[in-house]
């Protein structure tokens, strides 16, 4: 697999296809948005932390609220103005990381 596109924005009937169909974010204005809950605010910035080493690693950061145990998250590209390949491996990495709290 090649690098993630970081360019094309994606059509609202491109963004939850093939690997991405199951992703379970809302698409927010022009970016996608979710909203994280764990057992204590430990647990809520353990997982922040998490996904700030994805983002370092992908070159890609989200915007976020933290309050206690609850994470909202919210992914778009701004270079760009909108939703692309980028942003959804983001998503989808950020939800494997997010299985390590949820049953």
């Amino acid at each position: 697999m090649g690098e993630p596109d970081r360019k094309q924005i994606l059509a609202a009937d491109q963004i939850f296809t093939s690997e991405y169909e199951n992703l379970d974010w809302d698409v927010k204005d022009s970016g996608l948005e979710k909203i994280f809950e764990f057992k204590d605010f430990s647990e809520a910035f353990t997982f922040m932390k998490k996904v700030a080493e994805i983002a370092e690693e992908l070159d890609h950061h989200p915007d976020w609220f933290n309050s206690w145990n609850t994470v909202k998250i919210s992914v778009t590209n701004h270079r760009v103005g909108g939703i692309t390949e980028i942003d959804l491996l983001l998503c989808a990495r950020i939800n494997e990381t997010a299985k390590l709290w949820m049953n």
